[in-house]
């Protein structure tokens, strides 16, 4: 795992300091503590820092190609590198190294922007051709690996795995994006179709650019994308002996290390069913860590012990008080832009915990995306099956009107509030999915942009976008297309963001087996009864699993990392969320609405109503604009 950066001059190919793209790549040097390079020719410069994992002394980067004809900067693993380096091998390809850089390099010798097909893996890297004078950008299939990009004032394209590396260039200007702004305000975090900064654009999961010198840019090229356009037609039992054996090979592939591996155990389906194979492919105790947390009710310590004792694994846990609220500064300045998912506070402790005893670690992310175990999809699934039943406008004015009227209860599980699910059965199935993404709804955000803010977003509308690509999913049903926008939409844009940072904030490599695009094709095909039976999601991935872990395990409410973010906002960070609508950077700028941020946190802290979520995101922001010296 590592940090990339570099710079590329297209239409006029000037000389690029190396000293510039050095300072890019020290501005992440926790992604790549191991070593450091640079390479420099006229028009383009290429910068990495190393974290070792594969070919420790071997495989320094910027790395040339054997005929010395292309260069490399490359963050990521490719777990069939070895499969890959036998084909190459027997079409006449040599090699110098032992790792998997060299063998995209070979790659790209032999197939050009095909290679890209053939690589299994997480990765985002730029290659540089110098026969053909063409710098190529990749990113891999899900987005696990980031790369930001800006094009300057001098016509240059810079990039970056964070960023903080693009930051450190003297021509980047610091103004705010304000459909970025709206966006995160919408879903929590900045999706991938945006960046918090005017100028920078993030290249998409699946996506690659291929630029030219003396040509203009050229827009970025989809490479790979998840269908759900077919079906298989198997039996349950041949599905779940076939979704057996791609687990297997998926968890097996990301085993390859040359450093101490180890596995997050949360105690919950995803992570029990990695560290179960994992266990059964390793002669020796997996190593495991779990957090948990001083307050019983958000605690899943015990489930993760008694899977590590199942499978006699070598296991660390620790717990993390409910206040333990003193390095949120430090968490924003992981991200760079604003992030207010909650729950990077105690991954960001699990991957701190994780790195005293390996340098890799595996989750279960990616499990709730590809097999449908987010209630959410569920209650969209179900939802959708109502929708069949009635004309669009009989819905609208049967559950719109009762869900007008319905009193508001946000406070209850989601079976019983009545009134969102209402609300939800009165719109189409893409407007309600986006309703149940959404954290601050268009009618409060609305009330709290000032009207400086609200011209300029000139009628943008965050919902529209995940709508849209709910709308043109290759798909055939509801719990399909919720499932494509939570692929190729939240999944980039939240978790995988949230993993990354966190992970490479300490330095800790996270590999994500779920997330093989075998298993993920696999999913995609099952029928929906296949994923979602009853009002139970991941239905075929629990019925696989039954054979290795606990029914209590497979089948009890999903929890995830939970943080009392609205406990704290009425207790230790009162004092820093009524700051917001007084003489925050936020009101400042101009932005928003002082008297209605107040109102909104005095009616929380009163606890009058909750809008716990809400301030979490307005604090994250604060902190995150403050540190990147925004400009309205």
């Amino acid at each position: 795992m590592c940090g990339i950066a570099g710079i590329f001059h297209s239409e006029t190919p000037k000389p690029v300091d190396p000293i510039r793209v050095e300072r890019m790549c020290e501005a992440m040097v926790h992604r790549g503590p191991d070593g450091s390079g640079v390479w420099t020719e006229l028009g383009v410069g290429l910068g990495h820092r190393r974290l070792s994992i594969i070919d420790l002394e071997g495989s320094p980067q910027p790395m040339h190609s054997t005929d010395g004809r292309a260069v490399i900067v490359f963050n990521g693993e490719i777990y069939n590198y070895r499969k890959l380096r036998a084909e190459l091998e027997r079409e006449g390809a040599t090699f110098r190294t032992q790792g998997d850089t060299e063998v995209i390099l070979a790659a790209w010798r032999r197939w050009g922007p095909d290679c890209l097909s053939r690589l299994d893996g997480m990765f985002a890297f730029a290659l540089y051709d110098l026969d053909k004078r063409q710098l190529f950008l990749a990113r891999d299939r899900f987005g696990v690996k980031p790369l930001f990009l800006s094009q300057l004032s001098d016509g240059s394209l810079i990039f970056a795995s964070e960023l903080k590396g693009l930051l450190t260039h003297p021509l980047m200007r610091r103004r705010l994006n304000p459909q970025a702004l709206d966006a995160y305000m919408a879903w929590g975090y900045v999706p991938d179709t945006h960046s918090i900064l005017e100028g920078v654009t993030k290249l998409q999961a699946g996506h690659f650019l291929l630029l030219e010198q003396g040509k203009p840019l050229t827009p970025q090229r989809r490479w790979w994308d998840i269908s759900f356009a077919e079906r298989s037609k198997g039996k349950e039992a041949d599905l779940s002996a076939e979704l057996v054996h791609l687990l297997r090979e998926a968890v097996q592939s990301r085993m390859v290390s040359d450093v101490p591996l180890g596995a997050f155990l949360s105690g919950g389906v995803d992570s029990s069913s990695v560290v179960a194979l994992m266990s059964e492919a390793s002669s020796e105790p997996v190593r495991t860590c779990s957090i948990g947390f001083d307050v019983e009710a958000l605690d899943e310590t015990g489930y993760a012990q008694r899977i590590a004792d199942t499978f006699e694994t070598s296991h660390e846990a620790r717990t993390v008080s409910q206040d333990d609220f003193s390095e949120i500064d430090t968490l924003a300045g992981m991200f760079d832009e604003p992030f207010a998912d909650a729950s990077a506070l105690p991954t960001w402790c699990v991957c701190q915990l994780a790195r005293e005893k390996v340098t890799v670690a595996l989750s279960g992310d990616g499990a709730d995306e590809a097999f449908a175990g987010y209630r959410r999809q569920v209650f969209h699934h179900n939802e959708e099956r109502v929708r069949s039943l009635l004309p669009a406008g009989v819905r609208g004015s049967l559950f719109g009107g009762l869900g007008r009227v319905w009193p508001k209860a946000d406070w209850a599980p989601r079976p019983l509030r009545a009134k969102t699910t209402l609300l939800a059965l009165a719109e189409s199935g893409e407007e309600g999915y986006a309703r149940a993404l959404c954290i601050t709804g268009s009618n409060i955000r609305s009330t709290l942009y000032s009207a400086t803010l609200q011209q300029e977003l000139g009628g943008f509308r965050p919902e529209d976008e995940l709508i849209g690509v709910m709308q043109n999913a290759p798909a055939q049903s509801g719990l399909d297309r919720a499932q494509y926008a939570d692929l190729s939409f939240w999944l980039p844009g939240d978790i995988l963001t949230k993993v990354d940072r966190t992970s490479m904030a300490v330095s800790l490599e996270a590999r994500e087996p779920l997330l093989d695009h075998r298993l993920v094709e696999f999913a995609a095909k099952l029928p929906d009864t296949m994923r979602v039976r009853g009002t139970t999601g991941k239905y075929l991935l629990k019925k696989c699993m039954e054979r290795y872990l606990p029914q209590d395990v497979l089948y009890r409410p999903k929890q995830g990392f939970v943080t009392p973010i609205a406990a704290w906002m009425r207790g230790p960070l009162a004092k820093d969320v009524r700051a917001i609508g007084q003489n925050s950077v936020l009101v400042q700028s101009g932005w928003f609405d002082s008297k209605a941020v107040t109102a909104l946190a005095d009616g929380h802290i009163s606890g009058a109503s909750d809008h716990s979520r809400t301030l979490w995101q307005l604090l994250m922001l604060e902190k995150s604009i403050s540190r990147l010296g925004v400009q309205g």
